[in-house]
């Protein structure tokens, strides 16, 4: 059965946020098939008007990097900044570990990678130290490498 979501710090009190699923997300940023992206953005864009807002997770962002790539032939480049340009659009969040790792200069090719950078931020927000065998790890704040 479905909830209401969160509606709090919320202008209108009925306004609520939604999660979006990666195959919502993929429709967004591909425009295909049309008969489903015309039904995605009817739904996103009443949903806007009525004030509520949508929430992509760092789970979410994740699989939608990968299949950017690996189903719509993307460059790693491409699936950061199309990831980073919807979780910039008015409405639309992920979260701020996840918007940390899109925005890393060049995130695209930085070692350790964007998953990896959100996976440590992740861990830092909440006071973890990441444990990682990967060195590049080294690099960010709140880690130990086993080597």
């Amino acid at each position: 059965m479905g909830g209401r979501g969160n509606r709090e710090g919320k202008e209108n009190p009925e306004a609520m946020t939604y999660g979006l699923d990666t195959s919502v997300v993929i429709r967004l940023l591909m425009n295909e098939p049309p008969e489903l992206v015309e039904k995605v953005a009817a739904f996103v864009n009443s949903a806007l008007a009525e004030g509520n807002d949508f929430f992509i997770s760092d789970l979410v962002v994740s699989e939608a990097y990968f299949v950017l790539q690996k189903h719509y032939g993307k460059s790693k480049e491409h699936a950061v900044s199309d990831l980073r340009a919807i979780a910039a659009s008015p409405g639309f969040s992920v979260s701020p570990e996840a918007m940390a790792a899109l925005e890393t200069p060049d995130a695209w090719k930085a070692s350790p990678g964007m998953i990896d950078r959100m996976i440590a931020n992740g861990y830092a927000a909440r006071g973890y130290v990441t444990i990682s065998c990967e060195r590049s790890f080294a690099k960010l704040d709140l880690t130990e490498v086993i080597k």
